[in-house]
Protein backbone atom coordinates (compact mmCIF):
# COMPACT_ATOMS: atom_id res chain seq x y z
CA UNK A 1 0.00 0.00 0.00
CA UNK A 2 1.44 3.56 -0.65
CA UNK A 3 1.59 6.09 1.95
CA UNK A 4 -1.05 8.11 -0.25
CA UNK A 5 -4.29 9.36 1.82
CA UNK A 6 -7.55 7.73 0.01
CA UNK A 7 -9.71 10.29 -1.51
CA UNK A 8 -12.93 11.67 0.14
CA UNK A 9 -15.76 9.08 -0.57
CA UNK A 10 -18.76 10.60 -2.35
CA UNK A 11 -21.85 11.26 -0.78
CA UNK A 12 -25.22 10.40 -1.52
CA UNK A 13 -26.65 12.37 -4.20
CA UNK A 14 -23.37 13.65 -6.06
CA UNK A 15 -23.83 13.29 -9.53
CA UNK A 16 -21.38 11.42 -11.19
CA UNK A 17 -20.10 10.32 -14.82
CA UNK A 18 -18.90 6.69 -15.58
CA UNK A 19 -15.31 7.24 -17.35
CA UNK A 20 -15.31 6.41 -21.08
CA UNK A 21 -12.34 4.41 -22.88
CA UNK A 22 -11.99 0.76 -23.92
CA UNK A 23 -9.70 -0.96 -21.54
CA UNK A 24 -6.99 -3.67 -23.49
CA UNK A 25 -7.47 -5.59 -19.83
CA UNK A 26 -10.32 -7.09 -17.65
CA UNK A 27 -12.75 -4.48 -17.00
CA UNK A 28 -15.65 -4.54 -14.34
CA UNK A 29 -17.19 -1.59 -15.23
CA UNK A 30 -20.20 -2.59 -17.89
CA UNK A 31 -19.61 -1.11 -21.51
CA UNK A 32 -23.24 0.01 -21.56
CA UNK A 33 -22.63 2.63 -18.63
CA UNK A 34 -19.52 4.23 -20.23
CA UNK A 35 -20.19 7.99 -20.46
CA UNK A 36 -23.38 7.46 -18.79
CA UNK A 37 -24.74 10.12 -15.95
CA UNK A 38 -25.89 8.90 -12.42
CA UNK A 39 -25.96 9.43 -8.97
CA UNK A 40 -24.65 8.04 -5.93
CA UNK A 41 -26.91 6.06 -3.57
CA UNK A 42 -24.38 4.95 -0.95
CA UNK A 43 -20.67 3.51 -0.84
CA UNK A 44 -21.06 0.59 -0.25
CA UNK A 45 -17.23 -0.25 1.34
CA UNK A 46 -13.81 -0.61 0.34
CA UNK A 47 -12.22 -4.09 -1.01
CA UNK A 48 -9.22 -4.97 -3.25
CA UNK A 49 -9.50 -3.93 -7.09
CA UNK A 50 -10.82 -6.87 -8.79
CA UNK A 51 -9.53 -5.80 -12.35
CA UNK A 52 -6.04 -6.31 -10.53
CA UNK A 53 -7.27 -9.39 -8.76
CA UNK A 54 -8.45 -11.25 -11.83
CA UNK A 55 -4.38 -10.57 -12.84
CA UNK A 56 -3.22 -12.61 -9.18
CA UNK A 57 -1.93 -9.50 -8.19
CA UNK A 58 -2.83 -8.04 -4.86
CA UNK A 59 -5.96 -5.22 -5.94
CA UNK A 60 -4.35 -2.77 -3.22
CA UNK A 61 -4.78 -0.57 -2.19
CA UNK A 62 -8.31 -1.11 -1.72
CA UNK A 63 -11.02 1.13 -3.93
CA UNK A 64 -14.21 2.24 -2.67
CA UNK A 65 -17.04 0.68 -4.54
CA UNK A 66 -20.50 2.55 -4.98
CA UNK A 67 -23.98 1.89 -5.53
CA UNK A 68 -24.91 4.39 -8.88
CA UNK A 69 -28.25 4.95 -9.69
CA UNK A 70 -29.05 5.75 -13.61
CA UNK A 71 -32.18 6.77 -15.40
CA UNK A 72 -33.22 4.64 -17.75
CA UNK A 73 -33.31 7.38 -20.56
CA UNK A 74 -29.76 8.31 -20.10
CA UNK A 75 -28.50 4.54 -20.15
CA UNK A 76 -30.99 3.56 -22.99
CA UNK A 77 -31.78 6.81 -25.08
CA UNK A 78 -35.44 6.92 -24.89
CA UNK A 79 -37.96 7.37 -22.22
CA UNK A 80 -39.93 4.76 -21.16
CA UNK A 81 -44.30 5.57 -20.84
CA UNK A 82 -44.45 4.20 -17.61
CA UNK A 83 -43.53 5.90 -14.08
CA UNK A 84 -39.40 6.98 -14.38
CA UNK A 85 -37.84 3.55 -14.68
CA UNK A 86 -34.23 3.50 -13.16
CA UNK A 87 -31.30 0.92 -12.79
CA UNK A 88 -28.43 0.65 -10.16
CA UNK A 89 -25.16 -0.81 -10.98
CA UNK A 90 -22.13 -1.39 -8.23
CA UNK A 91 -18.96 0.71 -9.77
CA UNK A 92 -15.62 1.36 -8.24
CA UNK A 93 -14.15 5.00 -7.89
CA UNK A 94 -11.63 4.92 -10.44
CA UNK A 95 -14.00 4.73 -13.00
CA UNK A 96 -16.40 7.76 -11.75
CA UNK A 97 -15.58 11.39 -12.02
CA UNK A 98 -17.37 14.44 -11.44
CA UNK A 99 -20.71 15.46 -13.48
CA UNK A 100 -22.13 18.42 -14.22
CA UNK A 101 -25.84 16.92 -14.28
CA UNK A 102 -28.15 19.38 -14.31
CA UNK A 103 -29.58 19.66 -10.46
CA UNK A 104 -33.05 19.14 -11.64
CA UNK A 105 -31.67 15.95 -12.80
CA UNK A 106 -29.81 14.98 -9.45
CA UNK A 107 -32.76 16.69 -7.75
CA UNK A 108 -35.40 14.36 -9.37
CA UNK A 109 -33.11 11.16 -9.14
CA UNK A 110 -32.66 11.52 -6.10
CA UNK A 111 -35.38 11.94 -4.67
CA UNK A 112 -37.31 8.24 -5.45
CA UNK A 113 -35.30 7.29 -2.87
CA UNK A 114 -36.36 10.00 -0.01
CA UNK A 115 -33.90 12.19 -0.52
CA UNK A 116 -34.72 16.06 -1.52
Amino acid sequence: MSGAPSPAPLAAGTAVQVRTGAPLTHCRTPQYLRGKRGVVLRALGRYPNPEELAYHRPGMPPLTLYQVEFDAAEVWGERLHEAPYRITADIFEHWLEPAGLPAAAAHDMGASHGRA
